[in-house]
């Protein structure tokens, strides 16, 4: 579970190395302008979009100039339509400058991952299934990413490899079998959810019995989706994954698993076309 302490720490931390690596020694184009100008601006998105990061935004103002004024006109989880306009500014022109293509870049990011797992999420909504996502995050950024994930109505798989058990092919084959890697699981940390990837009914057998808390079906054809949703009848979770896209997402919610999770969801960000406006 992300804490909101655990996130503000991750979004100062990786602001400030966006900053770094944006501004260097100094902002030599900002110093044409004279230091006491005062300008104000606007951000407007030139497409529709699910908002996510706001607070990162934020923070890159405050690391900039404390003295920065934002108003926000939408909040993260708003939908927007183009040419909406998503926050104002007012402060030295020197630090609307120098704070617009960080802030831009967390906003264009953050609101791209929302904005697909927000088209994901309606595709599926008649059902009970719940879209996560994965570890498949870009590198240092995880936490702002499932968080986006979240302004976009779907939900968050394991953080990372510390708060849940995901015993995978080799983990079973380390172990000697499904049943001896599941009870060492409870051993080493009980109370933790363990869940057991398998790739046939008999693997998935084998899990239930072992006690998983939630049982992934791997590229599970439809009929044998349908059949495992059948025999474990509520007795575990299941989770469907593997090669899922637009075109097999809905069959697969439809037949009544748990979970689908998507790596698609924070590893093809496709950004969102933001402009940012001094008046």
């Amino acid at each position: 579970m992300i804490t909101p302490e655990l996130l503000r720490q991750a979004r100062i931390e990786s602001v400030a190395q966006s900053l770094r690596e944006d501004i260097g020694d100094g902002d030599i184009t900002a110093m044409l302008i004279p230091a006491d100008k005062y300008a104000e601006g606007r951000v407007i998105t030139r497409e529709p979009a699910r908002l996510a990061g706001k607070d990162w935004v934020n923070e890159v103002f405050r690391q900039v100039d404390p003295n920065v004024e934002l108003e926000w006109l939408h909040e993260d989880g708003d939908q927007l339509q183009a040419n909406d306009v998503i926050f104002r500014m007012s402060g030295k022109a020197r630090s609307l400058l120098t704070a617009e293509r960080s802030a831009l870049n967390w906003l264009q990011m953050l609101s791209g991952v929302a904005t697909q797992c927000a088209q994901y999420a309606a595709k599926v909504s008649h059902t009970k299934v719940q879209l996560l996502d994965t570890r498949k995050t870009l590198p240092g950024l995880r936490l702002a990413q499932k968080y986006a994930v979240t302004c976009g109505d779907c939900n968050n798989h394991r953080i990372g490899l510390w708060d849940a058990f995901l015993i995978k092919e080799n983990h079973i084959a380390a172990c000697g079998s499904i049943a001896a890697a599941v009870s060492e699981a409870h051993r080493i940390a009980p109370g933790k959810p363990v869940e057991v990837e398998t790739e046939s009914l008999d693997e998935l057998k084998q899990a239930l019995e072992a006690g998983a808390d939630i049982i992934m079906l791997d590229e599970f054809s439809m009929a044998d989706m349908k059949q495992a949703v059948d025999h474990v009848g509520g007795r575990a979770k299941l989770e469907a994954s593997g090669g899922i896209n637009e075109h097999t997402l809905v069959p697969i919610a439809e037949t009544g698993v748990d979970y689908i999770s998507i790596g698609a969801l924070t590893k093809d960000v496709k950004a969102i076309d933001l402009s940012m406006r001094l008046d």
